[in-house]
C-alpha cells in the first residue's frame, strides 16, 4: 500500500540525522543503491509487501541482499522500518529520500523517454542543453519504451514535451475521428 505521506515523513528523519552526521552523499548513495535493486528486482519489492513473511526473515533477506554496500546509518534506518513492520513502504521512501535531497540541492531530475536507447554523448548533449536553460545541476533518468516508434518524450521540471511519432500518429487519428478535414471544406 502506498502511503506518501507516510514515505515523506521517513525521509525526512532520515535526512536530517543523514545532515546531522554528515553523512548526506553517503546515504544519498545508499539510497540510489536501494532504488536500483527495487527497479530491477520486482520479487525483492514483493518480498517486501509480502505479509506472510515475518518481518525479522525479511530483515535478514535484506541484510543478505545489500550486505556491507550500505553505510551503518542506512542499515540501522532499513532494521527500524522492519521493526515498525514498515519495511513494506522503503521503495516510497527511497524515492521520497532521493526527491527531498534534490530538492535540498537544487538538483533538477529529467525524465527522457525513448524508442531505442541512447548514447551517452546524446545524453550529455540534453542535460548541457537543460542546464543552460535552468542554470541549476540537472540528473537524467532515462528509459526505453518501443511503442514511441521514434522520437523521445521529455519531462524536464513538470512540463512534458512528447514529440514521439506515437503521438503524432495520435494527433492524426484524432484529426480523422473528428473529420476536421471535411468542416473545413464546407
Amino acid at each position: 500500500m502506498q502511503n506518501p505521506r507516510l514515505a515523506a515523513r521517513y525521509a525526512k528523519s532520515l535526512l536530517d540525522l543523514a545532515i546531522e552526521q554528515s553523512l548526506v552523499d553517503a546515504v544519498h548513495a545508499d539510497m540510489k543503491l536501494l532504488q536500483s535493486i527495487s527497479k530491477s528486482n520486482a520479487d525483492f519489492v514483493a518480498l517486501l509487501r509480502s505479509p506472510i513473511v515475518a518481518s525479522d526473515k525479511k530483515d535478514k533477506i535484506i541484510n543478505a541482499v545489500i550486505g556491507n554496500n550500505v553505510s551503518k546509518l542506512t542499515m540501522l534506518f532499513i532494521n527500524l522500518l522492519t521493526t515498525k513492520t514498515r519495511e513494506s513502504n522503503l521503495p516510497e521512501i527511497v524515492t521520497a529520500f532521493i526527491h527531498q535531497y534534490n530538492t535540498l540541492n537544487k538538483i533538477q531530475t529529467v525524465k527522457l523517454t525513448t524508442a531505442i536507447a541512447i548514447s551517452n554523448e546524446l545524453k550529455d548533449s540534453i542535460v548541457a542543453k537543460v542546464k543552460s536553460s535552468t542554470s541549476t545541476a540537472v540528473e537524467i533518468e532515462t528509459a526505453v519504451k518501443e511503442e514511441l516508434i521514434g522520437g523521445f518524450k521529455i519531462e524536464v521540471g513538470g512540463t512534458l514535451i512528447d514529440a514521439s511519432i506515437l503521438h503524432d500518429l495520435n494527433e492524426v487519428k484524432k484529426q480523422f475521428l473528428n473529420n476536421e478535414y471535411i468542416h473545413s471544406l464546407r
